[in-house]
Formats: C-alpha cells, structure tokens, sequence
C-alpha cells in the first residue's frame, strides 16, 4: 500500500493545491496573531513599572480629588507623592494651533519620582514653566523656549517649554508634564489612574479616602496580569475570524477530498477487488491526508512567522518606541496552530473516506445515485438540518429580545450548520428555479448537469455561500454601525468648529475673515450678552437661531424657552440643580437647566429668553460648517491663527469628529482584512471543486460530444453551469448574512442605542454580487477549456 499511498499524492497533487492553500492560510492566519498580540503584550507590560520605579506603594482606586488630598498630606508629613494620570487640553502658540488634544501629565516635585528622562533644557522650577515629550515636540514643531498657551478659556494656562523627555512608557506617556500645582486647575475633567507614593506612610495620607494601597511590587506585578488579559482578549477577537478561516478550510479541504474520492471510487473499488482490505484502505487514504496536513501545516508555520515578523515591524515604523515588544510567538501557539492544521485536514478527511470504503467493491463499481431523500440516511439528514435551522432560529429570536451574545453565536452557527446540512437538498431546487429563467439548450444542458448530483452541487457551492454569508454580514453590520456612530457623533458634536469670546465682543472683521478661509463650507455669528450664571461664574449666553442651518442636529442647540444649556466642562461637580439664576446687568431669571457640549465655553437659550434676560446682544462667536473635503488639521490650525489674532477660543470638534471616525475606519479596514482571508479561501474553495466536478464528468462531457455539441457550445454550457452555481450561492448568502448582520445590530446595538437600524449598503453589496459572478465564471474558464480540448474519443476511454 504504500506503492499505491505515494503514486496517489504524485498522480493527485494538482488536485490538492486548494487543501493546501487553504491549510496554509488558515495555519497562518494564528501564527500571524499571536505573533501581533505576543508583540503587543509585551510592549504593554514592558514599562509598567517604570512610574512607579521610585515609589514605596501605589494608591488607586480613587479620584482626582482624593488623589489630591493624599499629595497634600505627604506635603505636610515631608514625603513625596506624585499623581498619575492625564487631561486633554488644546494646545496652541501665538500664531497656530498646535495640538487640539495634547494630553498633560503631572510631573513630580522631587527626581525620586520622575521616570522621564531628561534629554535636553532642565526641569520646571517656577509657574508657567513646562517639559515636553520628545516624540511629541517633534509633531507639534515645539522647542525649548517656545511659548504656548495650554487650554482655553479663564482656566488656559500661558507657558514656556523649559525641557524636552523621553518616556520610555509607552503605557504612560503624556505630550506635556506640569506639577500639579499648576495642573490642578484642570481637575474636573482630570482623569487619575494611581498615585505613586515615596515614604512610609502611604497608608494614612489615603485614611477617609477609600483608596486601596498596595506595596509597589504587588501593585505592578498585579497591572502587568491585567494588561495581559486586555491583550489576550483582543488576541481572542482576532481568533475569531481565524476560526472563521479555518471553518471555511475544513469546507474547502472536506469537498475536495469528497470529490477526490468520488472521482477514485473506481479506483478503490478496483483495489479491493485485487485483494486491497478496507484497514489497508483507510490507513493509506489517511496517511495521505496525514501528509498533506503536515506538509501543509509546515508551510503555514513558516509563512505565519514571516508575515508576523513583517506587520509588526511595519507597525514599529508607525508607532513609538517601546511600543511593540518581541513578535515572536509563545512556543504553544505554534503546536497549537499546526495541531489544528494536522487535525482539520485529517478530519476532513474521515467522512468521505468511511463513505467510500464502507461500499462494496461490486457496488462502488456502479455509478452513483447521488443523494435520495427516501433512504433512512437521507431523511436523518434532513431531519437534522431542520432541528438545526429551526433550533438555530430559536436562539437568534432569543439573542434579539435579549440582547444576548452567547445565543446569537451559537444560534448563527447552528442555524447556519443547518444550512450547509440541507444543501443537496437546497441548492438543487434554487439552482432549478434560476436555471428556469435561462432559454435554449445550453441553458438546459447547464442546469440539468448542475443539479445531477445533488452532494457536488452543494460541495460546490458550499465555499462561496460560507464566503458571501460572512461578507454582506460584515459589510452591513458596519454600515450599520457606522450609521449610528453618525448619529451619535451628530449629537455630541453638532457644531464643526467655533469661535467664541469670553470676555469682549467679537471684531467686526473676523466673520468675513472665517468665511474666507479654505475648507469653510459656510459660517454664521451669534450675538449674546455676558452674564453670571449660578455656580459657574461668568459665561457669554448666546441665541443659536442664525446657525442652525450650520449644525449636524439642531435640536442639540435649540433650546425651548426658559432652558439654558449649558457646556459640561463648565461645571464644577457635585449635584446638578435643576434650576440656576442667570444674572445680565442686575436683572434675573430663573431658568431650567440642561448640560450639552460641542461648542465652546458659552451657555446657549432661546431667542425670547435672551429677550428677557435684557442687555446689549453683540457678537461673541461664530460657528463654522467644513466642506465635505475639508482637512481638518489645515482648518483648525488657519481658524486658530484667526482666533489668537481676535483673542477668542477655538473649539474645534471637526477634530474629535475625525479621530473617532478615524478608528472606526481601521477597525473596518482590519475586520476587511481578516474576513478577506476567509473569502479567499471560499473562492479558491469554489474554484477546486468546479474544476474537480468537471474532472469528474469527462466521461459525460465527452459522450455530449459524441451526440453533436460543438466544443463552443461545451465551454459555454459549463460556464453558464458555474455562473448558474454562483448566482445561486451568493444569492442565498446575501439573504442570510441580511438576516445576521440584522440580528447582531439588533443584539449588539440595540441594547445601548433607542433608534437603531440596519443599513444596506447597496453599493458594496452589488460589489459582492458582482465578484462572486465573476468569480464562478473564472472558476470554470480552465476546466472549460480542458475539457473542451479532449476528443470524444479519448474522453469515453477515461476510467
């Protein structure tokens, strides 16, 4: 037998090259993600410790005002304690915008404390004196000596860069360092993480506070273990779609080994008809796959590493230093991958091998009926991808009233298992049904040799329905997705950018100057009184009517009458009144209040509000609509440039709205990315098992020769039989990835969201249709062609 196992892998190994490629790319698809994570990981963990190097405990779990009762305390006792956190402020210099979001840190009063290494200047020794980041200078343009303005409004900070840092932790780095002394200004909106704390008496300055103290080894060894986990479980979303990979290649390599075996019946038959024995048949059918799993799996390991090491160090070009560690992958993740490429090939491989040496060879020498619906077999089979469907079913209806993700994975794998079980039973009758739509004999011919063999039309098209189903899923739960980010982003941000004063009224000039600045759809002012508002101080209180046309969602910025809305960042904390008093040159009105954000340091009412509070309404700012095409970087730094020159604040949510935009669309691209994978294999999948059924009908084809059909008339029956499959299959796909991506959005969004909708994105979807076609066109424009070259003759003397 082994004769017969190695001439087998010579005569057969073109018709392997889809189970291997698909081995290959499912094999290094995991050694592709653990190398990413592995890297991740240990960038993360690698400067854990390093802020807490000169620390005797660390303090957390608390806030920043607890944080800033415990540095005062360790003032008074003459110990040293150092707040770690961050807050986002707008930078900007005399004449730009620098930095919409720079983020600044807290910077210790004592070296003991300071992990940043100095690298150029000295340390801040008096007020308005900062360090910047190195890495972070360079992209903002700022030196030593530089003036900068950090924030806005009465709280904006005027500051001189002393000295430039390295921070060498990459999990705690910060553009600019402030002592909190100067930075607590901030503290409403600071966010703080710990407190590192030098002495022994860590424990009584957090007395009353709540906060856990933990000795500092403790604390990073216990950091370290839950950054691990955020890695690991980004590394288990990224094994999803390699799960989906290798789903789609236990397809892939199952239908060719189901068609291979169809096409070597005879063969087998024969042997065991010369004495071959079922054991000694399955040991060499097995030891072939065997083969092919290790060779391929082998391949996958070293095509794996190779891409690993390549994306992350094309990450490390994008990204700082420290960033990423090491892109080799635990030892384990290699035994694993290549156990699963072993084991889907080899299992792929059983069914058909049992299937085939299970039959006489008498029998196996018959041809075969294919799949009937009224042998016990066929009726347990379509009792089971019913109880699949429906039960599948069942857990989707459950997974949407209850927004459960467990169910809806399990109910969309079931429901789908169903699917692929029902095929030879499913896609026949559909293939008929569209085969009817078709006019002459070639049409005829076509769909009478598509549906002839109900388990090989189903093999066929079971890749690209894998491939289609996950796509339009994909494809609109994004859309979808995106939608809703839209409309979220609309009402926290409906306003692109404004300029606003808080002290005196605008200059005439500077609406004329707005809306002549490149990337200015259009822009309009708003004219207010300055007035005292109960618990906040002094604010500009302006009527938004002359901008609504300008906003992204207008009932944002319409108040009703006898409402002021008021920007968050403006509030102090403690409780909400419910009520305030609005003060404009002695007169006062109680109004209710509502808290809104997106346009500045200014409370917004009603026209006939601002009536009844009185005063002189005058200019105070001005909002701004970008083009479609505007760069948001060149607009905020033109309008900053305007607003340093006027003495006004910029407030530029064009900005925020692109950052957030900007992740949603790597996060797209990355998912593309991986379902690509999937879908490559689905179509390598479609294109191995067309060529193999066609292989597998030469005998067919060549008696339709023998009775008349022109070798033109063959080429284009089989092809219009591969368009016919693939129209069927991504038809049917499309319908069921509709019906996933509706219950994920409802799952998964409809939870959080109150208006929520699915979203067709017609466009791509067509994009699908449209390759998926072609793709079953091209899939059987080299077997056409093949079979069309052979003889009547010589095809009716093939075994």
């Amino acid at each position: 037998m082994r004769t017969v196992l190695l001439a087998s892998l010579r005569t057969h190994a073109r018709r392997y090259v889809a189970a291997v490629v698909a081995v290959v790319i499912g094999v290094s698809f995991v050694v592709v993600t653990a190398a990413l994570s592995a890297a991740a990981k240990e960038g993360m963990v690698a400067g854990v410790g390093l802020p807490y190097a000169g620390a005797d405990s660390v303090v957390s779990d608390l806030g920043t005002d607890q944080a800033a009762t415990i540095v005062r305390r360790a003032e008074s006792v003459g110990e040293h304690a150092v707040i770690i956190g961050d807050v986002t402020l707008p930078l900007t210099s005399a004449d730009a915008v620098l930095d919409q979001r720079a983020t600044v840190a807290p910077l210790a009063d004592v070296a003991s404390l300071r992990w940043q290494e100095l690298r150029e200047g000295r340390w801040p020794q008096g007020p308005g004196e900062t360090v910047a980041d190195v890495n972070g200078a360079k992209a903002a343009g700022l030196a030593v000596g530089d003036p900068i303005r950090i924030g806005s409004g009465s709280r904006a900070l005027e500051a001189t860069v002393v000295g430039m840092v390295d921070t060498p932790a990459a999990s705690d780095r910060a553009a600019l360092y402030l002592p909190w002394s100067q930075l607590q200004r901030w503290a409403p909106t600071f966010y703080t993480d710990t407190v590192a704390y030098a002495g022994p008496g860590a424990a009584e300055a957090a007395r009353g506070t709540g906060a856990l103290v933990r000795p500092t080894a403790q604390f990073v060894q216990e950091r370290q273990a839950q950054l691990t986990r955020e890695v690991d479980v980004v590394a288990m979303l990224l094994l999803v779609f390699a799960a989906i990979a290798l789903f789609v290649s236990v397809l892939v390599i199952a239908n060719t080994f189901s068609i291979l075996f169809a096409q070597r019946t005879r063969d087998l038959a024969l042997l065991r008809c010369v004495g071959a024995t079922r054991r000694q048949l399955l040991r060499s059918i097995r030891l072939e796959a065997l083969a092919l799993g290790v060779g391929a799996s082998v391949l996958g390991l070293a095509v794996g590493t190779a891409l690993g090491h390549a994306l992350v160090a094309l990450a490390r070009t994008q990204m700082d230093a420290g960033t990423l560690g090491s892109s080799w992958a635990p030892p384990t993740w290699y035994a694993a991958a290549g156990a699963v490429g072993v084991l889907v090939t080899v299992v792929a491989a059983w069914l058909p091998t049992r299937k085939v040496v299970r039959v006489s060879p008498l029998a196996a020498l018959r041809p075969d009926p294919g799949v009937d619906v009224r042998t016990a077999s066929g009726r347990l089979r379509s009792v089971t991808g019913l109880l699949a469907v429906l039960g599948g079913s069942g857990l989707l209806a459950v997974a949407v009233a209850q927004h459960h993700l467990l169910a809806m994975l399990a109910g969309g794998m079931l429901s789908f298992t169903g699917v692929l079980v029902l095929g030879p039973w499913v896609m026949p009758a559909l293939v008929r049904a569209v085969g009817a739509l078709g006019r002459g004999s070639t049409a005829r011919l076509a769909t009478g040799n598509a549906v002839r063999d109900p388990r090989r039309t189903a093999a066929t098209t079971a890749s690209l329905l894998v491939g289609v189903t996950l796509t339009t899923a994909v494809l609109t739960g994004l859309a979808s997705s995106r939608d809703s980010v839209d409309t979220d982003l609309d009402r926290s941000y409906p306003i692109d950018l404004a300029l606003t004063s808080t002290g005196a009224p605008l200059e005439g000039s500077l609406l004329g100057d707005v809306r002549s600045t490149a990337g200015v759809r259009d822009a309009a002012a708003l004219e207010g009184v300055r007035a005292e508002v109960e618990g906040i101080g002094a604010v500009p209180v302006l009527d938004p009517t002359p901008a609504l046309g300008l906003t992204h969602d207008a009932r944002r910025v319409a108040p009703e009458p006898g409402v002021i809305v008021v920007p968050g960042d403006l509030l102090t904390g403690g409780e909400i009144p419910e009520r305030v008093a609005v003060t404009v040159d002695g007169h006062t009105e109680r109004l209710r209040m509502d808290i809104a954000d997106g346009w500045g340091e200014a409370a917004l009412v009603a026209p006939e509000t601002l009536a009844r509070l009185g005063g002189d309404p005058l200019p105070r700012a001005v909002w701004v609509r970008a083009t479609e095409t505007a760069d948001a970087e060149d607009l905020a730094g033109d309008l900053g440039a305007l607003a340093a020159q006027g003495g006004v604040d910029l407030t530029d949510a064009l900005a925020l709205r692109g950052w957030v935009l900007l992740q949603l669309d790597v996060l797209t691209i990355a998912v593309l990315a991986l379902l690509g994978i999937a879908v490559v294999i689905a179509l390598v999948g479609i294109a191995n098992t067309l060529g193999l059924s066609v292989l597998e009908r030469a005998r067919e084809n060549a008696l339709l020769r023998a009775l008349g059909l022109t070798r033109r008339q063959l080429r284009r029956m089989l092809a219009v039989e591969a368009v016919l499959l693939s129209v069927v299959a991504t038809a049917l796909g499309t319908l069921i990835g509709v019906v996933f991506a509706w219950v994920a959005v409802r799952t998964l969004v409809g939870g959080a969201v109150d208006e929520v909708a699915v979203v067709l994105p017609w466009g791509q979807l067509a994009i699908v249709v449209v390759v998926s076609g072609v793709a079953g066109l091209l899939a059987g424009v080299l077997p056409s062609r093949r079979a069309a070259r052979v003889t009547p003759a010589a095809g009716l003397a093939l075994d």
